[in-house]
């Protein structure tokens, strides 16, 4: 024989019995709500895309009009503004504090304002040549940026193809 205490224990077992599930409205209505938040909060982030030219792998130079063939070929210790047909035409060493993206720019602009009808230029990499590295020199490429006047900016040769530099 059980005693009270042991039969109104079952009893009470028996009754509750599948009541103790885990609830899980609470959780899903959570997750709604973030859903919510992470959709409409990404509307306002900002993210700009450079359309880049990749040369195809066997598709030949297309003849271009007699003028400049722009290219700026980015090396460990110097970058080059080179001619394709000329050969080199400015030699930027580097600065104890890196590559002379400034003079770069500044170099372009002068450029730019003889061959103001090209917009095209090359931007060629020795292979051990950062990322980051590339990123400035095609800006740099892209657009002068004064350093009085930070808000304006002169369009200089904004269809930048990327390659790899001649060795």
């Amino acid at each position: 024989m059980s005693s009270k205490s042991a039969g109104r224990v079952k009893r009470n077992h028996m009754r509750y019995r599948g009541r103790h599930e885990l609830n899980v409205v609470p959780m899903i209505d959570m997750m709604v709500i973030l859903v919510f938040f992470l959709i409409f909060s990404a509307v306002f982030t900002r993210t700009s895309i450079l359309e880049l030219n990749f040369p195809a792998a066997n598709a030949a130079v297309p003849d271009l009009p007699k003028g400049l063939q722009l290219e700026v070929v980015v090396r460990q210790a110097v970058i080059d503004v080179t001619d394709r047909n000329q050969g080199v035409l400015k030699s930027l060493p580097n600065t104890p504090a890196g590559y002379d993206v400034r003079g770069l720019s500044e170099y372009l602009l002068l450029v730019k304002s003889k061959y103001q009808d090209r917009q095209d230029a090359s931007v060629l990499l020795e292979p051990d040549v950062s990322y980051d590295t590339l990123v400035h020199v095609m800006d740099a490429v892209r657009v002068y940026v004064p350093k009085e006047k930070a808000g304006t900016q002169t369009e200089l040769f904004p269809e930048v193809s990327v390659g790899d530099a001649p060795t």
